[in-house]
């Protein structure tokens, strides 16, 4: 490889559905950076440090996915302290000096994601909901902080499998209120949110439907990480019942953006990003 050739990747499990592929090449185009590469590779928990081992000097990042998130903790050098305090590396960046920093840009995207869809709206939050345990709620936490919710409700499946989102409010100094999904006191926290976070992965967010009151006001906002079949019957409902719904393919395209940032050092060309986004969604009408 010439030296200006540079590499870059996301990995994860299952992988072959990830759309960062599109969103980084879309970047490159536009930043002119023509010998920059960007693959895929399926890749599980226990053969992430070895990957990371085998990449040479001309790698300048990866994205990371589930299940990695949390191991890569493990296999960076340096992790900053966002990403230290959510518990959750979703960027690996290879230094000049050889140092592999684990970054975290969820938090970045999700925050830009709210931020985009209340652009028209003044009434400050104060009530935050996250539905899910994992990473991305994890993640979900430092996101309502930086909005200024520092008292989220958290409503999961269950306590026992909420270590991640328990851990990163222990770190955060933040104390949730855990509610349990299918009671009338989690339907009622759901119902009150002005800011509300589904990371509910595939299909499970539908069930929340049933959950929302008959009518909403249009400072509540709604974010369903959910990208693909924009727009799903979650948010449909919320919009239905009068609320503002942020798309989720958002989150997506601002967290990438945020690595195109960190692994270039040039400002990521947000609206080709976006329309390459829209078109591989195919929806390309907006």
């Amino acid at each position: 490889m010439t030296r200006t050739d540079r590499r870059a990747a996301v990995l994860g499990s299952p992988i072959a559905h990830s759309l960062s592929p599109v969103l980084h090449r879309a970047a490159y185009a536009a930043l002119g950076l023509h010998e920059w590469t960007y693959d895929r590779f399926e890749v599980q928990e226990e053969a992430l440090s070895e990957f990371v081992a085998d990449c040479g000097a001309h790698w300048a990042g990866l994205s990371l996915t589930m299940p990695l998130k949390q191991v890569a903790l493990r296999v960076v050098d340096v992790v900053e302290p966002l990403a230290e305090v959510v518990g959750a590396v979703n960027t690996l960046l290879f230094s000049p000096g050889g140092l592999k920093v684990g970054a975290n840009t969820d938090v970045y995207g999700i925050v830009q994601a709210l931020t985009h869809a209340r652009s028209k709206i003044t009434q400050v939050p104060t009530a935050g909901v996250i539905v899910g345990g994992g990473a991305t709620a994890a993640s979900a936490i430092a996101a309502l902080g930086q909005l200024g919710i520092t008292a989220p409700t958290i409503v999961v499946r269950s306590l026992g499998r909420s270590g991640v989102a328990i851990r990163a409010a222990t770190a955060m100094g933040v104390s949730p209120q855990f509610l349990t999904l299918g009671t009338p006191e989690a339907a009622a926290a759901i119902g009150r949110a002005d800011l509300l976070i589904s990371t509910i992965p595939g299909p499970g967010s539908t069930a929340l439907v049933e959950l929302l009151p008959p009518e909403l006001h249009a400072h509540q906002t709604l974010l369903d990480v959910i990208y693909e079949g924009w727009p799903t019957a979650l948010p449909r409902a919320w919009a239905a019942r009068g609320g503002t719904a942020a798309p989720g393919y958002d989150m997506l395209l601002h967290q990438a953006a945020e690595q195109v940032r960190l692994m270039t050092g040039k400002a990521a060309p947000l609206p080709k990003m976006r329309t390459a986004l829209l078109s591989a969604l195919g929806l390309s009408g907006g």
